[in-house]
This record gives C-alpha cells, sequence and structure tokens, in this order.
C-alpha cells in the first residue's frame, strides 16, 4: 500500500460579501471572519523527511487571502460575475492553491471555508 501524507494548515481573512437573488438578509451587505482549512496530500517525503513544508501552504494561502482581505468580494474577481457564496470562494481558492502548489508529488486535496465556528464548506475534485 503506498503511503499517503495529509498536511492541513489554517488561515483567515476578512472580508463583506453580497449574495445575489438570495431570498433573506443575506442578499444585504454583511460581512464574515472566513476562516480557510487548506489539506494538500504528499505521495512522498522529500530529502528533509517532509511531505511539504507547512510554511509554502500557509504562504500560497494568505497570498490568495490577501487578495479578498477587507474587501467587498462581489467587487473582485471571479466575483464580479460569480455569487460569492461560501461553496463558490471555497472553489476559488482550491483552484488558486492547485495552481500554484501541485506538482509530481503533492497535490491540494480540498479546501475547508469556514463562514462562521459553526458553519462551513468543503471543496475537492476528482484527480
Amino acid at each position: 500500500m503506498a503511503a499517503r501524507y495529509t498536511l492541513k494548515v489554517l488561515t483567515e481573512f476578512a472580508s463583506a460579501h453580497t449574495l445575489r437573488e438570495y431570498p433573506g438578509a443575506c442578499a444585504r451587505m454583511h460581512g464574515h471572519n472566513w476562516k480557510v482549512e487548506t489539506e494538500v496530500d504528499a505521495g512522498a517525503l522529500d530529502d528533509v523527511g517532509m511531505g511539504v513544508d507547512f510554511k509554502v501552504i500557509k504562504d500560497a494561502a494568505r497570498r490568495i487571502g490577501e487578495r479578498l482581505d477587507h474587501r467587498y468580494l462581489n467587487e473582485v474577481e471571479p466575483f464580479t460575475e460569480v455569487n460569492p457564496t461560501a461553496e463558490n470562494i471555497a472553489a476559488y481558492f482550491y483552484r488558486e492553491l492547485a495552481a500554484e502548489l501541485n506538482n509530481d508529488r503533492i497535490h491540494v486535496r480540498s479546501v475547508t471555508l469556514w463562514e462562521t465556528d459553526r458553519a462551513c464548506v468543503r471543496y475537492t475534485e476528482d484527480h
């Protein structure tokens, strides 16, 4: 059986959004202190004995979060067209992280976006 290591880091950012066509209070501008939980799979270890340095994952997630931090998401691409739901934000993070981190040894497994301490969405794609 092949070894697999799953590494997880947690980052955060704050932003506001308005859910288009939503039949409730979230159709008005409101904000969240989002938490982004990133899971990366490693099928092998490097020469140091790591799948990937936690710092590499954290730095990538923070760079993506900085694009959204203290912003009104409806004015930030791709959310000028794509409804800035938690689901779509999680997919955005996943794809941006995968483009930056995936290689022959590691790949992004999932992104879990926490809207509140009690509500989150997990996004993943088949490989």
